[in-house]
């Protein structure tokens, strides 16, 4: 028997709305053609996709299990109900800013149907996520990521290739699903190099000297032995049989380098992305420039990071100001 669903003319208890039926072949129609239109049109990577995917099953099986079959007979009291649910216990007591990356990925199959024509409105229009709390960026001190960087050893392959991976990382500010992903030929240009990030955007990359020395020293001394375990692979860095190293991989080494220098409770693979943002910001970068580098579509999306350059002013002017305590 199917529980939650309510009449059009009465509400339901969220909290008793649990999915227990199988989708109808109308939403898996939808779902599938909203993958493939952004897979093909809009060419989102394919952790995106699997995000998508993931939040899409949750929302069918959802409505599935509140008897609605099929796209057109979604309403917006429907998707608000979805988004209580999902702060239940039956719907995993989810934060808010998981809630809101849910509804933004059932918001985005709405609007795609509705331009397609495949229901007559997108009931999600008026649909608002919950307000989140402002979430600082963590980043490190330099003298914390200089004890990173150091950390792996530069006596043996894997250190050489390590070490190499985090000056990268720090380097270029790329997330590491981009560093993973870059080929011999993105760092073949000197000091520059190129990254492919979100629905496949190109930038281009400058990459200091300690970054260029140590990725020189792993290419000339260390890939060449890597590449001959495995297949022909373009892919840059590589792990110890041959094969392209997975984000798994590098998150490792990430964390081995951190318990080494005694920075675990404080490092992940963003750590070195806002870092990055945030010392150059501190060292005088204008906002735009880092915006470019960081390959943000929007500013504002980078002006976070100009929170946390503003608290290191107010740390400033508060220790220094003979007036300001």
């Amino acid at each position: 028997m199917r529980r939650g669903r309510r009449s059009r003319t009465g509400a339901a208890d969220v909290s008793s709305a649990v999915p227990a039926a199988s989708p109808s072949l109308g939403f898996d129609r939808a779902v599938d053609g909203f993958l493939r239109h952004i897979t093909v049109e809009r060419g989102l990577a394919a952790n995106t996709v699997t995000a998508y995917r993931r939040d899409l099953v949750r929302y069918r099986e959802w409505l599935a299990g509140a008897g609605i079959a099929a796209p057109g007979d979604v309403t917006e009291s429907d998707v608000g109900l979805f988004a209580q649910w999902l702060r239940t216990p039956e719907g995993g007591t989810l934060s808010a800013a998981s809630v809101a990356r849910i509804l933004s990925s059932v918001r985005a199959l709405h609007r795609y149907l509705a331009e397609e024509g495949a229901v007559e409105a997108d009931v999600t229009r008026e649909v608002r996520p919950p307000k989140l709390g402002m979430r600082l960026p963590k980043a490190i001190s330099i003298e914390q990521m200089e004890r990173l960087l150091q950390a792996p050893s530069s006596d043996d392959p894997v250190g050489i290739r390590d070490r190499a991976l985090l000056e990268m990382l720090y380097a270029t500010g790329a997330r590491v699903s981009e560093l993973v992903g870059l080929d011999v030929d993105d760092v073949d240009g000197g000091d520059i190099i190129r990254v492919t990030g979100k629905g496949s955007k190109q930038r281009l990359v400058p990459v200091g000297r300690y970054a260029r020395e140590a990725l020189d020293t792993y290419l000339v001394r260390v890939r060449p032995e890597f590449s001959t375990r495995g297949r022909a692979t373009p892919a840059l860095f590589l792990g110890i049989r041959g094969q392209r190293l997975t984000r798994q991989g590098a998150w490792l080494v990430i964390q081995a380098a951190a318990r080494k220098a005694d920075l675990e409770a404080h490092v992940s693979p963003h750590t070195f992305r806002h870092s990055f943002a945030t010392h150059l910001l501190q060292g005088g970068a204008d906002v735009r420039v880092v915006q470019d580098l960081l390959g943000h579509s929007s500013v504002a999306t980078t002006q976070i990071y100009t929170h946390v350059s503003a608290d290191s002013l107010i740390d400033m002017y508060q220790t220094a100001h003979p007036r300001a305590r």
